[in-house]
């Protein structure tokens, strides 16, 4: 499912809810007949939000009339004029969203007149049980952060790869969401299963299936929706999933390279389209966040999807198309630093690819099985330092995943020692040991 802009611009905010639901509250009288709403979740206490804005806490009680549970039979009863939702949070907890309403239904008298749209309330009585974050958000999240402690980024380690080896490695972390009226795309931000999506595929469903590339099918719980930008977070159960690193917005460059990858309805599933980065910054009709305009078709099933760089980060989640006459050819992604702050709030501290790829364990050892790559282990001398191909790359002892099928220059830096050059063909799946100065 892909938004049009016109569409986005057509939403009700949140006032516009809060003030139709208020005003309908207040027009009921105790001359008319009532029924009771409540909330409650396990464990309690939570704070209820209805349209935006608090309302109390768990067990939550309010007396509303009865036409909002059911048809009026007249004209002058009293009618749920706008959707609802529900938002119920507890420190330490996720925070669940509920759809409480169906509708929009015509409300036409047995004279044929049509008195306008109007919604129903699901339920009397909503209940939610609330997860602890613990549980829940596990695993690791990879981003490629402007300022990282080392002060260096993923790219700097190895060439940009060709696109189809960049598809390759990308596609098994995408997956395909369907709903009950609805499908869209998500990619897997950890291993242990948390995969990333628009708010507006997920918003309304209680869970969504999730089909990988290789045809399996499991259950998506829906862990977090944003209440402010088209994200969403849904989790299946596993362990070691594929899972795409992060790159931040500021790194963005105006006409590189950009690879979307989704499920356009009515077509080939995890189909790719390519374009550039046409322009990078806010664009107010869409919604807060910083917004990627690029060229490559976003079409309707390609939601939720990564949109990459030529290294294979996600920079965005394709989220909307722009409809418009005589003008095609337009989508926007939200930028992958507001998935991002998101994510910091369960995952504080994220890992940095550059991390990953010098680990000797984990990722790492992943990535030297991968067959695109080969690796390149130093052991001697302690605390030199490494670059490859003119970047540096880190601190011996070191254990370096790079592209295979090429050759790399090495060079090793150490205090009372000239520089040492060597340059290597790396070999897919190889494993190679330098001791520099003693060849």
């Amino acid at each position: 499912m892909a938004l049009s802009l016109p569409a986005m611009l057509r939403m009700p905010s949140r006032s516009e809810y809060l003030l139709v639901f208020a005003l309908s509250v207040s027009l009921c009288s105790p001359s008319i007949r009532a029924d009771t709403l409540k909330i409650t979740s396990t464990p309690s206490g939570a704070t209820v939000e209805i349209n935006g804005v608090a309302v109390g806490t768990t067990p939550y009680e309010e007396q509303l009339p009865g036409g909002f549970f059911h048809k009026t039979k007249t004209a002058l009863g009293r009618r749920l004029q706008n959707p609802m939702a529900a938002r119920i949070g507890l420190a330490g907890y996720t925070t669940k969203e509920i759809q409480m309403t169906e509708g929009p239904m015509n409300w036409v008298s047995l004279k044929g007149h049509n008195h306008g749209e109007y919604w129903l309330l699901k339920l009397r009585h909503f209940h939610v049980d609330l997860d602890p974050i613990s549980k829940v958000f596990t695993g690791n999240v990879s981003a490629d952060l402007p300022g990282a402690e080392d002060g260096h980024h993923s790219s700097d380690l190895m060439p940009e790869p060709a696109i189809e080896d960049v598809i390759a490695r990308a596609k098994p972390a995408v997956v395909r969401l369907k709903g009950l009226n609805k499908s869209g795309s998500g990619f897997f931000v950890t291993e242990k299963g948390v995969i990333a999506t628009n708010a507006h595929l997920a918003r309304g469903e209680g869970s969504l299936l999730a089909i990988l590339p290789a045809g399996q099918q499991l259950t998506a719980n829906i862990i977090h929706l944003d209440a402010d930008r088209d994200i969403a977070l849904v989790k299946v159960e596993g362990d070691d999933f594929p899972y795409l690193s992060l790159g931040a917005a500021s790194n963005v460059r105006q006409g590189e390279t950009v690879i979307a990858i989704g499920n356009p309805g009515g077509a080939m599933p995890f189909a790719v389209t390519k374009g550039i980065v046409s322009a990078v910054g806010k664009l107010s009709a869409a919604g807060p966040g910083i917004w990627i305009q690029t060229d490559a078709n976003i079409n309707p099933g390609n939601s939720g999807g990564p949109l990459l760089n030529g290294r294979g980060q996600v920079i965005g989640i394709n989220t909307l198309k722009l409809e418009k006459r005589n003008v095609s050819g337009i989508g926007f992604a939200l930028s992958a630093t507001d998935l991002l702050s998101v994510l910091l709030k369960y995952y504080p501290d994220p890992i940095s690819p550059v991390t990953q790829l010098l680990s000797t364990s984990g990722f790492a050892k992943t990535l030297s099985a991968d067959p695109a790559l080969g690796t390149i282990e130093l052991l001697e001398p302690k605390d030199a330092e490494v670059y490859v191909d003119g970047k540096f790359a880190g601190d011996i002892p070191s254990s370096l995943p790079l592209a295979a099928g090429t050759y790399h220059v090495i060079v090793v830096k150490a205090t009372g020692h000239t520089d040492w050059t060597t340059r290597i063909y790396v070999f897919a799946g190889a494993h190679t040991t330098l001791t520099p100065w003693t060849e």
